[in-house]
């Protein structure tokens, strides 16, 4: 069972799931503290879906076990139901109902009473500010009003767990940051939220942890920090004159400690040097650029973007348009 078990509100051990000739999970293990927002970063194809498809019951894992809220989704999977809530990458709503009606027909659902649903449903189109359209057809909402009310909908029975599908692909910026803060107020009042994505910001943003998944594993787990920290940064160096560069490449090639090409950059007379994860100090820097004649105009060191740790982990990038493989299952 392992000793994190009892702190681990979702565990999987060794899931294995395959449909046809693709293998969707491939050993897949996870532990996932209760109370917090865990993110599941990988690219189209990686098993994010499947994994979630396992852990709310809706797929049976060829191997492995899966234990959510303490109870395991093969063997007692009404119980697992009672406890969770799920918002997949497609929004379950009535487009010829208000708001207000699709959310008391999911507490009728749920085994709400009446005025229970009722009830329910009011209280959080005021919770997430979506009171001024709860009497509006959902065919009139925007795409970022339609996901925020599929999102309460799966709020009604307040879940110990709620699984996030992808919550913001194809919504403008301002609806991705009304579902973040949607997303943050759930986890204050206790919601632990797994949160698929192949958004680096987004899982920068809301996870407290982070596992990247890539072939049906997961290839690196930790905080986004801690991912950052295992491939070093970046230099960046303006230079005045873009002549510089090559030179100003040469003088930083000593502190730069990784396999990645420096980038040069004449329009803006940027050179930006992947650096190690030894800490390194401004005055070595603009030392060594003294020393090689360079004038710089601005110097800075960064860290890395969660999709630079990605694309060092796996090899390609976190949004490779490829057909989602794991969403064939019959």
């Amino acid at each position: 069972m392992g000793n994190h078990t009892g702190e681990a509100i979702v565990l999987a051990e060794g899931l294995r799931k395959r449909f046809g000739e693709t293998q969707a999970l491939d050993g897949l293990d996870l532990a996932v503290p209760a109370g917090t927002v865990y993110g599941l970063l990988g690219p189209n194809g990686a098993g994010k879906s499947t994994a979630v498809r396992v852990f709310s019951t809706l797929t049976r894992p060829d191997e492995g076990r899966a234990m959510v809220a303490g109870h395991d989704v093969v063997r007692d999977p009404a119980a697992v139901r009672r406890r969770i809530g799920l918002a997949g990458q497609h929004a379950a709503l009535d487009e010829q109902l208000t708001g207000r009606e699709n959310l008391r027909i999911f507490g009728r659902l749920f085994h709400l009473g009446r005025a229970k649903a009722r009830q329910r449903a009011d209280e959080l189109l005021e919770r997430f500010q979506l009171a001024h359209a709860g009497d509006r057809l959902v065919k009139t909402y925007s795409g970022g009003m339609r996901r925020r009310l599929d999102l309460i909908s799966s709020l009604i029975i307040s879940p110990t767990v709620l699984f996030l599908d992808e919550p913001t692909t194809g919504l403008d910026p301002r609806s991705r940051n009304e579902i973040w803060d949607t997303v943050r107020d759930l986890v204050t009042d206790g919601t632990t939220v797994l949160l698929t994505t192949q958004y680096l910001d987004e899982a920068d943003q809301l996870a407290q942890n982070i596992a990247v998944i890539d072939t049906g594993k997961v290839i690196a787990a930790g905080t986004p920090d801690e991912l950052k920290a295992r491939i070093g940064g970046r230099i960046d160096v303006v230079v005045s004159d873009n002549s510089d560069l090559g030179e100003a490449a040469r003088a930083l090639a000593v502190l730069a400690s990784s396999d990645l090409e420096p980038d040069l950059d004449a329009e803006r007379n940027l050179l930006s040097v992947p650096v190690g994860t030894e800490s390194l100090a401004l005055p070595d820097i603009v030392r060594q650029l003294d020393q090689a004649g360079v004038k710089a105009v601005d110097v800075g060191i960064r860290k890395p973007t969660l999709d630079e740790v990605f694309l060092t982990l796996t090899g390609k990038p976190a949004t490779e348009d490829e057909s989602e493989k794991e969403e064939v299952a019959p």
